[in-house]
């Protein structure tokens, strides 16, 4: 069993976002190629943003830190740290008001 230290681990996206031109970093913690459920650690500066795109299958957010909004073409919702959202099975969009990092959770859609 290994224990990760989620609060050095968002700390460290978030030193690597700040200093990033795309403003963003993020480090799988569980899953990725060969698993349904995968886990990232997503952090991103003020003012930037993950660009508008497709539901990749059953998804939540986590705020660790900071100031989000999420958006679609018919609704928008800013959530804080400590708040959590289920995805919306539409495109979407993610942007950080003020230094943020979330946890996202996918169950990825079969193949």
């Amino acid at each position: 069993m290994d224990v990760i230290s989620m609060t050095a681990l968002a700390n460290a996206q978030a030193a690597t976002a700040r200093n990033a031109p795309s403003g963003r970093a993020a480090h799988t913690v569980h899953g990725g190629s060969g698993h349904a459920l995968r886990q990232v650690i997503m952090a991103l500066a003020a003012r930037h943003k993950l660009a508008e795109h497709e539901n990749p299958g059953e998804a939540t957010l986590l705020v660790l830190s900071g100031l989000v909004e999420l958006a679609t073409s018919t609704a928008r919702a800013t959530l804080a740290a400590g708040e959590y959202v289920v995805f919306p099975q539409e495109r979407h969009e993610l942007t950080a008001i003020e230094d943020s990092v979330v946890l996202l959770t996918v169950v990825s859609r079969a193949g």
